[in-house]
C-alpha cells in the first residue's frame, strides 16, 4: 500500500522543543501550581516540580517550538531530490510560516504529513501552540469530524508498530536495526534545553533536527523497499 503512495505528495517531519522558561523561578505562581499538578504522575516522590520543569517541553501546555525542520522529495530528472528546510525563530512567526508552506504546497487532497511519533507529539504539539497564538489551523492539522482513513498523517512509529499499540520503538533503534545511516550528533532531545537557553546555539538544534527528518524519509525508502538516499540526493533549502 505505502508504495502506491507518491513521495512527492509527502512533507517529513520533526520539531524540536523546550521549556516555555528558562528556569522554573520564571513561572508565575498560578502556572508553578499548574505545573506541579499536570507534572506529578510522571514525577518521582522525592523529585519536586521545580526540579523536574527542565522535561516541560513535552507539553505544549509548558513548553513551546524552537524549530520545525520539513523534507520533501522534488521532482528531478533522471535523480532523486531530497530537499530540506527549517522554520526556526520566534514561535508565533514559524508557526505561521510553516502553516504558509502547507497552505501553498501542501494543500491538495493527496498530500500527507509524515513523522515518527507524529501522531502522538509532533500533530499535536504543533495545533496545540498555533491555537495559544491564536492562528487558525490548517487543513492538514484540523481533525475535528475527519474520519480515521481521512487523517492526513503517516507515522513512522506506527507503521513500525503494525497494530501493536503496546510498542514504542524509538527513531534512533529504527535505523540502526534497518540499516539506514545515523551520524553522530554531539546532542541529543536530552540536552536542546540546555543547548538553547545556555549555549544559545539554535542553528546546532537545527542541525540535529533536519538528521531526524532525513532519518524519517530513510526509514519511510525502507519500509517501502527502496533505495536510500545518498548526499548527493539531499540538499537544503
Amino acid at each position: 500500500m505505502l508504495k502506491k503512495l507518491q513521495l512527492e505528495h509527502i512533507l517529513f517531519l520533526d520539531i524540536e522543543t523546550v521549556p516555555e522558561f528558562s528556569a522554573y523561578a520564571e513561572l508565575s505562581e498560578v502556572k508553578k501550581q499548574l505545573w506541579e499538578h499536570k507534572s506529578q504522575y510522571q514525577r518521582k516522590e522525592d523529585v519536586s516540580a521545580e526540579d523536574f520543569y527542565d522535561r516541560a517541553g513535552i507539553w505544549a501546555e509548558f513548553g513551546k517550538i524552537v524549530c520545525i525542520s520539513v523534507g520533501y522529495f522534488a521532482p528531478k530528472a533522471n535523480q532523486r531530490s531530497f530537499r530540506i528546510k527549517t522554520f526556526y525563530g520566534e514561535e508565533k512567526q514559524l508557526l505561521q510560516d510553516f502553516k504558509d508552506l502547507l497552505n501553498t504546497y501542501f494543500n491538495q487532497a493527496q498530500h500527507l504529513l509524515c513523522a515518527h511519533n507524529g501522531k502522538e507529539f509532533d500533530f499535536p504539539y504543533i495545533a496545540r501552540r498555533m491555537i495559544i497564538h491564536e492562528i487558525e489551523l490548517p487543513s492538514k492539522l484540523d481533525l475535528f469530524g475527519k474520519k480515521p482513513w481521512e487523517v492526513p498523517h503517516l507515522d513512522t512509529l506506527e507503521l513500525w508498530k503494525f497494530g501493536d499499540y503496546k510498542h514504542y520503538t524509538s527513531l534512533k533503534l529504527l535505523t540502526n536495526i534497518l540499516g539506514v545511516p545515523s551520524p553522530k550528533d554531539d546532542i541529543d532531545g536530552s540536552q536542546v534545553r540546555d543547548v538553547f537557553y545556555k549555549e544559545k546555539d539554535v542553528e546546532r538544534i537545527v542541525s540535529y533536527c533536519e538528521k531526524d527528518v532525513i532519518a524519517i524519509a530513510q526509514v519511510f525508502l525502507k519500509f517501502r523497499q527502496e533505495k536510500l538516499l545518498n548526499e548527493s540526493e539531499i540538499t537544503s533549502v
